[in-house]
């Protein structure tokens, strides 16, 4: 089966098999050995700043280094407050606490997520109501929503997959018309929009994540986005421990006291000196990975145009922070084949959740409203191509081709 890749700036008008064979020339002749899923964000300058807090002795949170870290998001984000928090996972354990979940309520969250998206709330002993993804972009199905409602609901927990946004003017008119709040899981979402507007900044409450495997990152660590100032004082006494510290260091009071329930949820200056550079390059990383994002695009259309596989999609009035890309296959047979065949070329890729309602945990703690039409039969279908910053055009190519090789051995 004769089949052409284009790529910008070159045409490659071999078929797959030639294609790929001199894509293995290459990796011999210019350096390409294994090319892992990911290769965490480093750009060079945290040396200096890590440097500058051992000069400072100052290692504990709410530093020099976190300070710019707040005022960075803030000003970008333009919300009223920005506090960065050990994990993506404590910052939605806070928005559980701030938006005021209790025992019997209900939020409403997509069952594709990570554990984290609904750990946060079943820890404060609210029931999760797991409702379908679209196919599309594998973001909750805003359409089912309202049949999930019920007088115990509290929250809305969106989850933007793959750094797309949902569709939240349909999502935040549920919301108003039954008072209850959205929390954004924002984890992969740092810089992208919709409609301009960032996510994070869509709801009452915005959680990003600087998890290795994200955009930018300081190995473990996150920030949650507060949108609506009269959370603010309690966040601070909720992130300090249930004190009133943040207080006393602004010298709003002469002594700080327990005053709240709390924890520890700060980082350490050290995460947050590893951390700001790659705010201050941030778009930087994500022009790299976005161009990489559509390189992918382009070289795989022609598979999509053929059947093989599905690619994704960014719906009009969304702006993408090129955080994942994937491809859906035939069905978990042929994922299986065909990361094997990958690996068996040097290239990493993986699969990604297994649905939540589908775990002994998530029947414990949640239920699935209607029916299970896609969540479970797109999970098993998707697989995640290697993408993080400093890809280099040629590694695309290979991997594109690999894939391309893959579907015309099967084709025969």
């Amino acid at each position: 089966m004769e089949r052409y890749i284009h790529a910008e700036g070159n045409s490659f008008t071999e078929g797959p098999h030639l294609f790929i064979n001199k894509m293995i020339r290459l990796s011999v002749c210019e350096g390409i050995q294994l090319i892992p899923f990911n290769r965490p964000t480093v750009t060079g300058s945290e040396k200096k700043y890590l440097i500058n807090v051992f000069k400072n002795r100052k290692f504990s949170g709410d530093n020099e280094y976190t300070k710019k870290c707040h005022e960075w998001l803030k000003t970008k984000f333009g919300c009223p407050q920005a506090l960065l928090t050990t994990s993506c996972t404590h910052a939605l354990d806070m928005s559980a606490f701030l938006t005021g979940i209790e025992t019997g309520d209900e939020v409403i969250m997509p069952s594709y997520t990570f554990t984290s998206t609904a750990n946060a709330f079943v820890l404060r002993g609210a029931k999760i109501v797991f409702i379908d993804i679209r196919p599309d972009t594998m973001n909750m199905d805003e359409t089912l929503i309202e049949a999930a409602l019920s007088n115990k609901t509290k929250a809305i927990c969106v989850m933007h997959y793959a750094g797309v946004p949902c569709e939240m003017d349909a999502i935040s008119a549920i919301a108003r018309k039954n008072n209850i709040c959205i929390i954004e899981d924002a984890a992969q979402a740092i810089l992208s929009k919709y409609k301009g507007r960032w996510c994070g900044t869509l709801g009452q409450f915005g959680c990003y994540s600087f998890h290795e495997t994200k955009n930018i990152q300081c190995g473990e660590g996150g920030a949650l986005i507060i949108n609506d100032e009269k959370s603010i004082e309690r966040a601070e006494i909720l992130r300090e421990k249930g004190t009133n510290r943040s207080k006393f260091f602004r010298g709003e009071v002469d002594k700080y006291s327990w005053v709240d329930v709390g924890s520890s949820y700060l980082p350490s200056e050290l995460n947050a000196a590893f951390l700001l550079p790659q705010l201050e390059m941030i778009h930087e990383i994500m022009g790299d990975r976005t161009k990489n994002w559509y390189l992918y695009h382009r070289l795989l259309k022609d598979l999509g145009d053929d059947g093989y596989i599905d690619l994704p999609l960014v719906p009009e009035g969304c702006e993408h922070n090129g955080h994942m890309f994937y491809i859906k296959v035939k069905d978990p047979g042929e994922r299986g084949n065909l990361i094997a065949y990958l690996r068996s070329k040097g290239i990493g890729s993986v699969f990604h959740y297994v649905p939540l309602h589908s775990s002994a945990a998530g029947k414990r703690f949640g239920s699935f409203s209607g029916e299970d039409r896609f969540t479970t039969r797109e999970s098993e279908r998707i697989l995640r191509l290697p993408l993080f910053y400093k890809l280099k055009r040629k590694e695309v190519e290979y991997i594109a081709g690999a894939i391309h090789d893959f579907y015309a051995s099967s084709a025969h």
